[in-house]
């Protein structure tokens, strides 16, 4: 019991971070799929321009989850900066997702909606890796540049 608990001690930040950014994930994740289907079979758009549309509307909401929950403790940075980076790294996350819809629908020619359902959760999936990396190496940072002792991933030592 002790090694749990020492392991959440020391990676307390990371484990709350993940979480809270899971969450405002999820909530995106369902935004996402909901919108992609109604522009796709709802509204007749093509597959990328549904992807693209039901994922810049994903990336508002997930802006204003993370900025003001899942990172609120990160205040490092400027509003305008963080703000750029962040749309300019949920642009290239877009990208990712639009180019697996593409390549399922054009490159191995699957066209029924579950493919595309599959293609957009696929995308998604390897988005929101990249997504996570870069908010919290580059988008999210800290006052004084360091993070914070349990997340230096460092042992601690006593002087007992």
């Amino acid at each position: 019991m002790t090694l749990i608990r020492d392991l959440y001690a020391r990676f307390q930040v990371l484990i709350h971070e993940v979480a809270k950014f899971g969450i405002v994930g999820s909530l995106a994740f369902v935004v996402t799929l909901i919108l992609v289907n109604a522009f796709h079979s709802g509204a007749g758009l093509g597959e990328i321009t549904a992807t693209t549309l039901a994922n810049i509307f994903a990336t508002v909401f997930a802006f204003v989850g993370n900025k003001f929950w899942a990172f609120r403790h990160r205040k490092g940075s400027h509003w305008r900066r963080e703000t750029l980076l962040f749309f300019t790294f949920n642009g290239i996350g877009i990208l990712i997702t639009d180019g697996v819809v593409w390549l399922v629908h054009s490159g191995f020619g699957l066209t029924d909606n579950f493919s595309y359902n599959v293609a957009n959760i696929i995308g998604i999936g390897l988005a929101t890796l990249f997504r996570l990396y870069c908010y919290r190496r580059w988008v999210f940072l800290y006052a004084e540049g360091e993070a914070p002792a349990a997340e230096q991933l460092e042992p601690e030592t006593s002087g007992t």
